[in-house]
């Protein structure tokens, strides 16, 4: 046998002889024995020999294709439907020259179909040749368990750079405005609830799968991403804005499209220069978070800034995100207002309802409004 790879089985692999013909037992087990490279355990029936495996391993079966009682074939159907035993080897040996059996055996998971009489160095050759085909595949699933475990790992760790990446970027925007980040903390926890009972509660054109809510949950962080740009004097004003002011502060939502558009047009060059990148698909959260960024402030009727986007144009990640920050501006104490409560805060997002906010949507806050309420104290 092949000695150049790792093996998988004992110096002297274990093989099971099992054939009612009791002489063909005998045969094959002194022939196998005499070669001195195997260890044989031969049985007269599939019974006897299911009873042994339960509590033994075995490298390879020699396997009688017609025996009383239990058959070939069905002690075939027993070891592939065991997940312990159903990667030993099994050769049939039969005194058929039926081709109708020989390719149902192979069909069934055999590996290879030997008639009787049988021939000493055939035998031994195939099952050597067998033997060494499954210490390969088991070589090369070792290699690929290894592989995959280290690819795991390395997703994994480019997750963790996500996030941190992610806070990174939400904490530079807080601290421009300690009230920003606040803010950045509970309008978050706000989307969570509606993209959760969003998913319990679907409809045509509101359905999300794990990843999509995952990515609206994580990018509703960066909502605000373009603040960074706006200068001290209008983003930390004390009063309200001027017109020409808010004019300018309504380019957070511009600034912030830009920002992570560069970065998506980064991720695409890196693609070109390494498809591996291409596995983890990290455009779908760029492109969700830039989504968010740009047309948070859109209105279903069209009268939102900075597109004038209307009704379903506008993402629904952006038009989930629209309903999460109004309501905590609303029950935020500013220095200009003072906080509304809960319920005037509800009052105000249902009867904006088909003309700031997607209708649906406002439904889905409307039933699990307890939960925004409940939430409403975060880092207060």
């Amino acid at each position: 046998m092949n000695n150049s790879k790792e093996k998988f089985f004992p110096e002297k692999p274990l093989i099971l002889a099992i054939d009612d013909d009791e002489i063909v037992c005998g045969q094959v087990k002194f022939l196998l024995e005499e070669s001195r490279q195997f260890v044989v355990e031969s049985f007269s029936s599939a019974e006897n020999a299911l009873v042994y495996l339960k509590d033994n391993d075995a490298n390879l079966i020699l396997l009688d294709f017609h025996m009383p009682e239990m058959s070939g074939l069905e002690m075939l159907e027993v070891l592939t439907a065991d997940e312990r035993l159903n990667k030993i080897p099994v050769i049939f040996l039969t005194s058929s020259s039926d081709e109708a059996e020989e390719v149902q055996a192979l069909l069934m998971g055999a590996v290879d179909y030997i008639t009787k009489p049988l021939q000493p160095a055939i035998l031994l050759a195939r099952i050597i040749h067998q033997l060494d085909f499954f210490n390969h595949r088991e070589h090369l699933e070792k290699l690929v368990g290894e592989k995959t475990s280290e690819l795991n790992e390395a997703i994994e760790v480019l997750k963790i750079r996500e996030d941190v990446t992610l806070n990174l970027l939400a904490r530079i925007t807080e601290m421009r405005d300690s009230e920003t980040g606040y803010h950045i903390d509970r309008t978050t926890e706000y989307v969570r609830i509606i993209v959760t009972h969003l998913r319990e509660n679907p409809a045509p054109g509101y359905t999300l799968d794990e990843g999509e809510a995952a990515d609206i949950v994580k990018s509703a962080k960066l909502h605000d991403l373009g603040k960074i740009a706006i200068p001290d004097s209008i983003l930390l004003k004390a009063g309200k804005l001027e017109n020409d002011e808010f004019e300018h502060i309504k380019t957070h939502t511009t600034y912030g499209e830009t920002l992570l558009s560069e970065a998506m047009d980064n991720m695409n060059i890196d693609h070109k220069h390494d498809l591996t990148i291409g596995v983890f698909e990290r455009d779908n959260f760029l492109k969700t978070a830039r989504d968010i960024s740009f047309c948070h402030h859109e209105k279903w009727d069209g009268s939102g800034y900075p597109q004038g986007l209307k009704g379903a144009e506008i993402p629904i990640s952006a038009r989930i995100v629209a309903i999460a920050d109004v309501y905590d501006a609303l029950t935020s104490r500013r220095p200009y207002k003072e906080p509304y409560s809960h319920e005037k805060a509800c009052e105000i997002i249902s009867k904006d309802s088909g003309t700031h906010f997607d209708p649906y949507l406002v439904e889905i806050f409307k039933k699990y409004g307890d939960e925004f309420e409940s939430t409403i104290t975060l880092t207060r």
